[in-house]
C-alpha cells in the first residue's frame, strides 16, 4: 500500500492523474477498461462543467446541475481508484507525488490541473475583484450581487446607491460575454419585478476588454454581432480599455474617467496551476507547461500534461492551443490510445487537434457559432449552443434538470433560484 493513500500496488502499470476536469476525466474514462491502474486524484469529489458558471451566477441553474459526481463514472472498474486530496509537489527523481493526505509513486503521471485566475500583477484587483473558476465563485457572485441591490434599497445616497447598482465585467471573451448577457436580461426581466421600489434604470452592466475586439478567438462577423446584441440590451462595451487598479469602491481605468462600483467581477486572464516539483523552465511565462506533440512533458519521459495547463506550438497553433474543452478532451483520447499502444510496443501518435467550432450566447434567442465550414448568429446559433451544451453535460438527470430551468426561463421570463446562502461579503478566505 501507497502511504496513506491505501491504493495496492498495481499488478500493472499505474497511471496517476491530477485533476478531474474535462482532460483528466476524459483520460481515466478512456484508460478504466485498460490494464492500467488509474488513480485519478482532485481537491472535489465532483466534475464541474465550467462553460455554465455563469448560469449559476445569474440564477439560471444551481450548482447540483452543472455537477457531476466522479465516483459515479466508474462504477464497477475495479482498477480505478480516486482520492480527494491535493497534490502539493513532484519529485520525479523517484516518480513520487506528495499529496495532503500521503505520497504516491507512479510510471506514468498526466498533469491536468486546469487553470486559475490570473490578475496580471494588479494585487488590488485580486483582493477585491470576484472571479468565476468554480461553483463556489459563482454563487458568490450572485450573492453579491443580490446583497448589493437590497443595500441600495435602503440606502439614501445617490452616490451609494450608484456604486451598489454598477457591475463592471473585466474580459470580453466567452466568460465576459455570456454573463454580461445574462445579467442584462435579469436586469430587463428580473430585478423590476424583485424590487420595484429600485430604479432598475440606474442598474448599469458595463463590459471591459483591452482590446479592440469581442470575443477574440471568434471571426470578425460574430465579434461585431455579438458586440450588437449586447448593446442591445443594455450592455455599455468598453474596448480598448485597461484596468489599473480597483479598491473595492472604484474602478481605475487607463486613460479614461474612474468608476463608482462595489461589484468587480474579474474574466480576463487565466494562468496555470502550478505545483512544485518541476523545474523553472518547463513553464511559460502564463505557467503553462511545455510539452513535445506526444504531450510529453519537455525534459521527462513520463509525465505528461494535458488541457489548459499544456502549452503545445504547432504550425497552425504557434502560440499553443486555445484553452477549451475540445482541446482538453481531444488531446486526452490521444494520450490515452498512446499509452496502450506504448503497452504493445507499437508506435504512439502525435496529437493534431480538430477544431469543432467555437460558439457564445447573449441571451434569450441570441447568439454567435463559429463551425470550421460555416458561420451564423441569432436564433438558430441560440437553439445550437443549447443542443451542444446539453448533449455535453454528464448524467441523464443533470441533463433533464438543465432542460427544465431553460424551458421555464424561456416561458416565464424568470429565473427561480435567486437565493442568497453564502455569508455578506464572503471572501472565499481571500483576506485571511
Amino acid at each position: 500500500m501507497d502511504s496513506m493513500l491505501n491504493i495496492p500496488e498495481p499488478k500493472h502499470e499505474r497511471v496517476v492523474v491530477v485533476g478531474c476536469g474535462f482532460a483528466g476525466l476524459e483520460l481515466a474514462k478512456r484508460l478504466r477498461k485498460s490494464n492500467f491502474q488509474v488513480v485519478l486524484i482532485d481537491k472535489n469529489n465532483y466534475h464541474q462543467f465550467q462553460p455554465l458558471f455563469y448560469q449559476v451566477a445569474t440564477a439560471g441553474l444551481e450548482p447540483r446541475d452543472i455537477s457531476f459526481p466522479v465516483r459515479k463514472i466508474f462504477h464497477g472498474y475495479k482498477n480505478t481508484f480516486i482520492r480527494i486530496a491535493e497534490v502539493t509537489k513532484i519529485t520525479p527523481e523517484t516518480n513520487t507525488i506528495e499529496t495532503s493526505i500521503g505520497s504516491l509513486t507512479y510510471n506514468h503521471l498526466v498533469l491536468a490541473q486546469g487553470a486559475t485566475t490570473s490578475f496580471f500583477g494588479l494585487n488590488n484587483v485580486e483582493k477585491y475583484s470576484l472571479p468565476m473558476k468554480n461553483v463556489v465563485e459563482a454563487l458568490e457572485i450572485l450573492n453579491s450581487i443580490l446583497h448589493n441591490l437590497e443595500e441600495a434599497l435602503d440606502s439614501k445616497s445617490s452616490e451609494e446607491i450608484e456604486a451598489l447598482t454598477n457591475i463592471v465585467i473585466v474580459g470580453g471573451g466567452p466568460t465576459g460575454v455570456e454573463l454580461s448577457g445574462a445579467l442584462a436580461e435579469m436586469k430587463r426581466y428580473v430585478f423590476p419585478k424583485d424590487y420595484p421600489e429600485l430604479d432598475c434604470n440606474r442598474i448599469r452592466i458595463m463590459l471591459v476588454e483591452s482590446t479592440n475586439k469581442l470575443l477574440g478567438n471568434l471571426s470578425a462577423k460574430s465579434s461585431e454581432k455579438s458586440e450588437k446584441f449586447l448593446k442591445r440590451l443594455g450592455v455599455e462595451v468598453m474596448k480598448n480599455t485597461l484596468v489599473l487598479d480597483y479598491d473595492g469602491e472604484t474602478v481605475y481605468l487607463k486613460d479614461k474617467e474612474p468608476i463608482k462600483s462595489k461589484m468587480l467581477i474579474w474574466a480576463a486572464g487565466i494562468k496555470g496551476s502550478v505545483i512544485d516539483g518541476l523545474p523553472s523552465d518547463v513553464f511559460t511565462k502564463s505557467f503553462r507547461i511545455n510539452v513535445d506533440k506526444y504531450n510529453l512533458v519537455n525534459g521527462f519521459e513520463n509525465i505528461y500534461a494535458l488541457g489548459d495547463i499544456a502549452y503545445m506550438t504547432t504550425d497552425k497553433f504557434p502560440y499553443g492551443h486555445p484553452q477549451v474543452a475540445q482541446v482538453a478532451i481531444q488531446s486526452a483520447r490521444n494520450l490515452a490510445n498512446n499509452l496502450i499502444l506504448a503497452k504493445k510496443g507499437k508506435t504512439p501518435s502525435e496529437f493534431r487537434y480538430h477544431d469543432l467550432g467555437t460558439m457564445a450566447t447573449i441571451g434569450r434567442n441570441k447568439a454567435v457559432v463559429d463551425l470550421p465550414y460555416i458561420k451564423f448568429q441569432g436564433i438558430l446559433a441560440w437553439f445550437t449552443w443549447m443542443f451542444i451544451h446539453l448533449r455535453s453535460i454528464f448524467g441523464v438527470k443533470n441533463k433533464i434538470l438543465i432542460l427544465i430551468n431553460w424551458m421555464w426561463s424561456y416561458i416565464t421570463y424568470d429565473q427561480s433560484l435567486r437565493l442568497t446562502f453564502l455569508p455578506k461579503h464572503f471572501r472565499l478566505s481571500k483576506e485571511s
